[in-house]
């Protein structure tokens, strides 16, 4: 008994046998897939020393492409988020509404925008920024990037929302609503703040999505994003393999240190609510308690609450 696991049984020597063979045959085939990769890219010249030395050698690899792209994209990629994130949190709470002039068109925009490829929706931002308003020339792919980053991205959350406050028991609902508090009281106050540590994960998982997004622009509005700078590289230095890896490597580290920064809101926001979360002081108490809203105990010298 002591070799059973809770879940399964612990494999005997045949499966353990087999279990190795299998570890060794998928080892030696991704070795080999790795090997003959290497071999591909070494008989087109891509990993000679050349091919890389401009990104460590000369500067305006990184001042004239890399960076201003990096900062381009951080850019839209922020203004998408701090747009997004309220609308989408709006439109989750509106689909959750008692009131269905509420309900049934927060239901349909979220629906709508929902269903269209966000690159579509940069598209017809684009082409209405061209006909419909005086948006300069230059900047117009920004907003055309950011605007379908938003339409589509906020339709995401508000489902991120919606299905995190529907996550949490009947009766924290019941329970407010049992103290007088209004819906958008309960909302507000009660479900909301525990339904963003439930969020957090699916919102984190957006943000990179958001991140890897604003490529789109680049490659169909001109947008002068870090991939669409990439590209330039790629084309003045002829060494694609090193430019896309480089440019990978800086999408890695820096949807890392989102997803770093939001791990740790998350932990703080865990921690916080272990130390502070529906524990009321006595200070408190006896505040609620002069005020009437709650009964308190009975004190020495005072008769029983009888209610009179």
């Amino acid at each position: 008994m002591s070799n059973l696991s809770v879940l399964y049984d612990a494999p005997g020597p045949r499966a353990r046998f087999r279990n190795g063979v299998y570890t060794v045959l998928f080892l030696g085939t991704l070795a080999l897939a790795g090997w003959w990769a290497w071999a591909k890219l070494d008989e087109k010249h891509q990993l000679e020393a050349d091919k890389w030395e401009p990104f460590f050698t000369d500067s305006r690899v990184w001042s004239t492409y890399l960076l201003p792209g990096l900062q381009d994209t951080v850019t839209a990629a922020a203004l998408a988020l701090v747009i997004a994130l309220p609308l989408g949190a709006l439109l989750g709470i509106g689909r959750l509404s008692d009131q269905w002039w509420i309900r049934v068109p927060s239901g349909a925009v979220v629906e709508f925008f929902r269903a269209i490829p966000v690159l579509l929706l940069m598209l017809f931002a684009n082409e209405a920024y061209a006909m419909w308003s005086d948006v300069d020339r230059e900047v117009r792919p920004l907003y055309a990037v950011v605007t379908g980053l938003v339409l589509y991205n906020a339709s995401v959350l508000a489902e991120v929302v919606r299905a995190g406050v529907l996550s949490l028991p009947r009766g924290q609902s019941d329970a407010a609503q049992a103290i007088g508090m209004r819906k958008s009281q309960t909302m507000v106050h009660v479900l909301l703040p525990q339904a963003v540590t439930a969020m957090l994960p699916a919102i984190v998982s957006q943000l990179v999505v958001i991140v890897k997004d604003t490529a789109l622009g680049g490659v169909m509005l001109g947008y002068s994003e870090l991939l669409s700078n990439i590209r330039l590289v790629a084309t003045n230095y002829g060494n694609t393999i090193a430019s896309y890896t480089i440019g990978a490597a800086v999408f890695i580290a820096l949807n890392f240190l989102l997803t770093s920064f939001a791990s740790r809101l998350e932990g703080r926001i865990r921690r916080g609510k272990r130390g502070t979360g529906a524990v009321l002081s006595t200070t408190t108490t006896e505040e609620m308690d002069v005020a009437g809203d709650v009964p308190g105990p009975h004190r020495p010298g005072q008769g029983p609450d009888t209610g009179t």
